[in-house]
């Protein structure tokens, strides 16, 4: 099958490119600034998005489109240019593919486009699955505009799926690789008061079930994409101290937090409260590899620094 994937060097970019290179699919490429034969380009002053690099210089020989772009969301402060960047890169690029395949002759069958539990805003000890109302927030109002973006395709008649991802355990995730040397230095500890609940998955999950989805025609709309099993932030902060053989002791008060990263981003991200469920998955038979955290921490951590695994191969520290 061909494939044509945005946002190829993210984090869960690389790993599902490896993925579907490995089980010998052709992946296309659309970048801001393409860099190979075959690939494609968001051409931010045409509006548009130039497919000439593809085969056909159309989308008819491509079977699924898979857009994870946008721009990182921490650690830095979001200042107005931040929020500008991280808005254009997610929204702005998801309205130009949709477009794109609304207007291609032969359309690929499936448009799987990346947003966050971040829409669910924070929610204390609710549980969300998919049904959800969306929250408030920056992260929750940009995530809406984000899903209603691919509007087009889905008009278009095309099957869209809004990936509502959690926090993906990578030691390449800046949540887990800046963390890891103060966990290994025996300072790790819970943020705020500790008690709000982190959605979370494994990266090669994340993987499959992106996989899943794609092949899946019962999935429609928004899916979730974490866990079954959401912690608490202390829970998740022990576990984490454990697998590195280290106790957690510590806790840094939210005020401290909002002194360094600034009130919004603690808010939406660092001390939000997510309990997620992953209902379509489990609906449509899908089966993780680390559903527990205790696993799932070991395979992140055990990965080569400054590279993300390859699903299905085995990794090494």
């Amino acid at each position: 099958m061909r494939m044509l994937v945005s946002g190829s060097r993210g984090l869960i970019g690389r790993a599902l490119v490896a993925r579907l290179e490995v089980d010998g699919h052709t992946v296309h490429r659309v970048a801001r600034d393409p860099s190979a034969p075959g690939d494609a380009a968001f051409d931010f002053l045409a509006r548009r998005v130039d497919l000439s690099g593809l085969p056909g210089g159309n989308l008819d020989r491509i079977d699924a489109v898979f857009h994870l772009s946008g721009e990182r969301l921490t650690p830095l402060r979001w200042s107005e240019a931040k929020r500008e960047r991280v808005r254009a890169s997610r929204v702005v690029t998801t309205d130009l593919l949709a477009r794109a395949i609304a207007a291609a002759d032969m359309p690929p069958a499936v448009f799987v486009s990346a947003s966050a539990i971040g829409y669910y805003g924070s929610r204390a000890d609710e549980l969300l699955d998919e049904t959800s109302a969306p929250g408030s927030g920056f992260l929750a109002e940009l995530c809406r505009a984000w899903e209603a973006a691919a509007a087009p395709a889905r008009e278009a008649g095309i099957r869209v799926v809004s990936i509502r991802t959690g926090i993906v355990l990578s030691r390449a995730n800046p949540l887990i690789g800046l963390q890891l040397p103060i966990f290994r230095a025996g300072f790790g500890a819970h943020l705020g008061s500790g008690r709000q609940w982190m959605s979370w998955i494994a990266l090669d999950d994340v993987v499959e079930a992106i996989l899943h989805v794609a092949l899946t025609p019962a999935i429609d709309g928004p899916c979730n994409l974490s866990a079954p099993a959401p912690v608490r932030n202390a829970e998740f902060t022990d576990a984490f101290a454990s697998c590195l053989e280290r106790r957690s002791r510590f806790g840094i008060p939210r005020v401290v937090l909002e002194a360094a990263m600034g009130r919004e981003v603690v808010e939406d991200i660092i001390c939000a409260s997510q309990r997620v469920l992953p209902r379509k998955l489990d609906e449509t038979g899908f089966t993780f590899s680390h559903p527990k955290l205790d696993t799932a921490l070991v395979a992140a951590l055990a990965e080569r620094p400054g590279t993300s695994p390859i699903p299905g191969e085995a990794t090494s520290s």
